[in-house]
């Protein structure tokens, strides 16, 4: 009996004309990894080397034939989620800030550019309007000093395109001028290409402009030392570079600004957990976020499931209409919403206080009172939530058998019988998983809170800004870039900390949804 010989199926690698596109494709991704490298960015180098090896392996294998169609997703996950996270956990480790933006060798190059004026050197100028176009700089006598006036030869500068210009002094005997002075105005216009102007003096220093109506000579701030230190030419103070804090530091401990990026280890996440000063606003913000966001989709949830029980009554009328009106709130831009309720909550002008005063005599402080700018705050996020779970439950009722309700009428059951042994029951486990989502949805609802409070009012005595409505995601953002000198360190520690305490919940939510959903079973 002759063997049948099965031929394999051409596969991707098989063809030139593929085998030379991804070819193309993985040469562009190395050479991007090495421009990436160059420009200081390790990390996204890394990632972006992964993701070009993945992609010559999945699309260069013939075993990974379902793996292409899912590899862009992937790709783009690593790039654009997985990335930024290890970012900011690295960062978390650093002491990076707004006094400490450089690398070492950033930070030290910038220190010795830094130049000082020499003492009784600088001159004030005047330009004089030559021939041609062209203008010509004339110094005054320096303060003190004999020599001068000094005239430079003509010039052509041009405020379009200045470029570096190097022009010699001398001694204007005559002391006449070639030409008529110009104005402050068109010398202003010509600040560009006199930024770039260099005159040499008759004594050969080399003068720079300094200010709007002076050139000076200027040397080097500070002078290195053959062991790594900088020690200023005026005080004679020397500064050496402290690793631990990312700064040159003198002998009485006077920094240098700016400072430079350095490993911190676990230092961030050490003051948020066992200095009081920190740990006292993060606890009390941590257990405020998870209130707001557990008593949000409580609300919203239960509010939302009545609503949904009512709209599926057989008797009411104009359900179509209640439909569009309760789903107007959801339907509407969510910060227009906001902005809204902040002006309906004003204290003096507000339509809440104006009823409340009228009905009670009463105008509650909802911004100024940290217990009342709560309750705003939860009310607000309840009513721009319920509708999203109105819709929700209402689909999921409509799921439910008409025959159980049927049933539980022979028996003459009620309403509230229907609800609690059947549709709530039935709607509760498909439910949970959204209500978990929802759930750390509100834990990082960073806009509400931005927008109708800004995390005020204020916590008193704390060494961090933070605020009594403030959550989480706002407190982070406070201290990355609004106060506390923009301690982006400190902030990527936080949020790392933020990451895991909403991973946990979800998992912890996850396995009891998980028991509860396999008790039937046992």
């Amino acid at each position: 009996m002759q063997a049948v010989r099965v031929q394999r199926a051409p596969t991707f690698a098989d063809n030139w004309g593929p085998r030379a596109l991804l070819a193309l494709v993985v040469a562009g991704g190395l050479y991007g990894v090495v421009l990436v490298h160059a420009a200081g960015q390790a990390l996204l180098a890394l990632t972006l080397l992964v993701t070009t090896v993945a992609a010559l392996w999945v699309y260069g294998s013939a075993r990974t034939t379902a793996s292409r169609y899912l590899f862009p997703s992937i790709a783009a996950a690593m790039v654009f989620v997985i990335f930024p996270m290890l970012y900011t956990v690295s960062l978390g480790f650093t002491n990076y800030s707004s006094t400490n933006l450089l690398e070492p060798e950033q930070a030290r190059a910038y220190l010795l550019e830094e130049r000082t004026v020499l003492p009784d050197s600088a001159r004030e100028f005047t330009l004089e309007r030559m021939a041609g176009d062209q203008l010509r700089v004339r110094l005054a006598p320096a303060a003190g000093g004999a020599t001068g006036p000094w005239v430079s030869a003509a010039l052509a500068l041009t405020p379009a395109a200045p470029t570096r210009v190097e022009a010699a002094l001398k001694e204007d005997e005559a002391a006449v001028l070639a030409g008529p002075e110009l104005s402050l105005k068109d010398t202003v216009t010509l600040l560009p290409a006199l930024r770039l102007l260099t005159l040499k003096a008759p004594d050969g220093k080399a003068l720079e402009l300094i200010s709007l109506r002076e050139f000076a000579v200027t040397q080097p701030l500070y002078q290195a030392e053959a062991d790594g230190a900088l020690t200023d030419r005026l005080t004679g103070s020397t500064y050496r570079a402290d690793g631990r804090i990312g700064f040159y530091v003198s002998d009485n401990g006077q920094r240098l600004q700016p400072g430079y990026r350095v490993g911190v280890g676990l230092q961030h996440y050490t003051r948020i957990f066992t200095e009081p000063r920190f740990r006292e606003p993060f606890v009390s913000v941590l257990v405020w976020t998870v209130l707001f966001s557990g008593l949000t989709v409580l609300g919203a949830g239960a509010l939302g499931m009545l609503l949904a029980v009512l709209l599926n009554w057989d008797g009411l009328r104009g359900k179509a209409v209640y439909r569009t009106v309760l789903f107007l709130p959801y339907a509407v831009p969510g910060f227009i919403s906001i902005l809204v309720f902040k002006g309906l909550f004003n204290q003096n002008l507000g339509e809440i206080n104006l009823i409340l005063h009228g009905l009670f005599g009463i105008r509650p402080a909802w911004f100024s009172d940290p217990v009342l700018a709560k309750v705003m705050l939860l009310v607000v996020n309840i009513w721009l939530g319920f509708p999203y779970m109105m819709v929700l439950c209402s689909g999921l009722i409509k799921a439910i058998p008409a025959d159980l309700y049927e049933a539980s009428a022979v028996v003459g059951a009620g309403p509230w019988t229907n609800f609690t042994r059947i549709t709530l029951p039935l709607i509760l486990k498909p439910l949970t998983p959204l209500l978990i989502s929802a759930f750390a949805f509100n834990f990082n609802n960073f806009v509400l809170v931005s927008l109708l409070t800004g995390g005020r009012p204020d916590q008193l005595d704390t060494a961090m800004p933070a605020g009594t409505t403030d959550i989480l995601v706002s407190y982070t953002w406070r201290i990355a870039f609004q106060d506390s000198g923009q301690q982006f360190g400190l902030a990527a520690a936080i949020s790392t900390v933020i990451f895991l305490i909403v991973a946990a919940i979800t998992l912890v939510q996850m396995r009891f949804t998980r028991v509860a959903a396999d008790e039937p079973r046992r």
